[in-house]
């Protein structure tokens, strides 16, 4: 029996492989972000001052931020979906377009939270600094796409889209049993703010560099490897 080689039966276990974990991480993902977005709607439906907290006078800006946020989240676990964008690519563009004006709309609420916060300045720029990778990471996806890089847009894009997630990376951190205590909450908030983001496009950027790395040792002399499509490693 002759089994066949899984760098030429793109239908074997690796297709599997990555649907699988695909699966998982979005599973993942959309679990945490649904928990995340059920908090914050809990916690502001109440329209008074103990509920606020901080934010009482400064609702009009977090009401902006939190929904465009939540346009953002929403649509962009959407645009993944590859059956929208192989199969509806006006509806993906538009979705697009959407989530762009969302990012932009809750960046709008972020400067406006962030002037008027009584927070110390390394939380102030810590939260400036993640609004500022979200903008660059839309904008450089965008470009790509507006040049006709479609792999370039996509890897872009699922960067944005880490940042996009800082809010629920961020909950998630603190959440981790022995996390504030490391050291006081002036040093960890703005510590745990910076690798919300930072770290997931790091072990992103290491996990492309890699992929790319194995689909070049698979395929020596130029054939191609559909291995990497999962994290937007792909030419097409």
């Amino acid at each position: 029996m002759r089994f066949a080689d899984p760098v030429q039966a793109p239908g074997g276990y690796r297709r599997h492989l990555k649907i699988a974990l695909l699966v998982v991480a979005w599973s993942l993902v959309v679990a945490a972000a649904a928990e995340f977005l059920s908090i914050a709607y809990q916690k502001y439906t109440h329209l008074d001052a103990g509920s606020y907290g901080m934010f009482w006078t400064r609702r009009e800006w977090l009401w902006t931020h939190i929904g465009g946020g939540l346009l953002t989240i929403v649509l962009g676990a959407l645009q993944f979906l590859p059956r929208i964008r192989r199969g509806y690519p006006r509806l993906h563009r538009w979705m697009g377009r959407s989530f762009l004006s969302g990012m932009l709309l809750a960046c709008v609420g972020a400067v406006g939270l962030i002037l008027t916060s009584p927070a110390p300045a390394a939380i102030r720029i810590a939260f400036a600094a993640t609004a500022l990778a979200w903008l660059v990471t839309a904008f450089l996806g965008y470009r790509a796409i507006r040049r006709g890089q479609v792999g370039t847009h996509r890897r872009w894009m699922i960067g944005c889209y880490l940042v996009t997630l800082a809010p629920v990376t961020f909950r998630a951190m603190i959440r981790i049993p022995g996390m504030m205590e490391i050291a006081s909450p002036m040093v960890m908030i703005p510590t745990l703010l910076w690798l919300s983001w930072a770290v997931p496009l790091l072990v992103y950027g290491m996990g492309v560099a890699l992929l790319e790395r194995t689909r070049s040792r698979l395929a020596p002399r130029g054939r191609r490897v559909d291995v990497a499509r999962a994290m937007g490693v792909d030419s097409a």
